[in-house]
């Protein structure tokens, strides 16, 4: 199945599920408690992002190739860090350059968003895919300056990644019945068209029942957190010369068996003072 998340005729939040013909029907209940796929075709030209998580938590370091690409180690536990909800964005929707000094350094990041089905807590390894309700694409948007650069923030990974706009989610959530290798898909962020990353899933160093179980650990996941799981090689930061995200920009983030993610790039308006 494949869960879309829209606005319905009164402007309110509404799910559908998106059929192989491209159909879309109408889903009555809660996707993440009790549902039904009705008869009632609906029209869903405006997408919203798959879903509106309570809670986002970010993968840092997943990736073989990325690691060696950064020249670090290979990490012995998964690499945690927490984006704002308030960072997710629809489809289509513009990601905004923060306005002010140090905002120069604007990154992608494609990778596969695991959307947690039901509420969870020190989850087993062999029973983490329980609690998966499916996946769709992420775009982990970073501001490499104020990820990175001590002198001008700090060095805080979630201030750096959680400005609004900087979690581009959809196009749709693709449950575990039509997605069962999920370690093993194809993975890309286009820039302009052009390739930038492209990689496989198989190249992770923790799978997702590993993420589940270590993310979990005394910790609730609630229904609708989304886990994006790590980025592969080829993110501006790395090439040379760096290539960030600037205005007039369109990224597209794609992965195999899910589909394909597109939003611009602008300069948020500064605020007036």
């Amino acid at each position: 199945m494949r869960i879309i998340r829209y606005l319905d005729g009164g402007g309110d939040p509404a799910y559908a599920c998106r059929t192989a013909e491209g159909k879309c029907r109408k889903i009555q209940g809660d996707i993440f408690g009790t549902f039904q796929l009705t008869r009632d075709e609906i029209d869903a030209s405006r997408l919203l992002a798959p879903v509106a998580p309570p809670l986002i938590v970010g993968v840092g370091l997943n990736y073989r190739e990325h690691a060696k690409e950064l020249g670090m180690p290979l990490p012995e536990f998964p690499v945690i860090f927490y984006k704002s909800p308030f960072s997710v964005l629809n489809p289509g929707d513009p990601i905004r350059r923060p306005p002010g000094p140090g905002m120069d350094k604007l990154d992608y990041e494609c990778e596969l968003a695991v959307v947690i089905g039901r509420e969870c807590r020190d989850v087993a390894h062999s029973v983490a895919f329980d609690y998966v309700l499916g996946y769709t694409c992420a775009n982990d948007v970073s501001e490499r300056n104020w990820q990175l650069d001590a002198a001008r923030s700090g060095s805080q990974w979630c201030r750096g990644k959680s400005f609004d706009t900087f979690c581009p989610l959809g196009p749709a959530i693709v449950t575990l019945d039509e997605i069962r290798t999920p370690h093993d898909l194809r993975i890309q962020t286009l820039l302009n068209g052009e390739v930038m990353q492209d990689s496989r899933t198989s190249d992770m160093i923790f799978d997702i029942p590993r993420l589940i179980e270590f993310a979990s650990i005394g910790t609730t996941l609630p229904a609708g957190t989304v886990m994006i799981t790590g980025t592969p090689p080829g993110i501006g930061m790395s090439r040379t010369p760096p290539r960030y995200l600037q205005e007039g920009d369109d990224v597209v983030i794609e992965i195999e068996g899910i589909g394909r993610l597109e939003n611009p790039v602008t300069d948020s308006p500064r605020a007036a003072h």
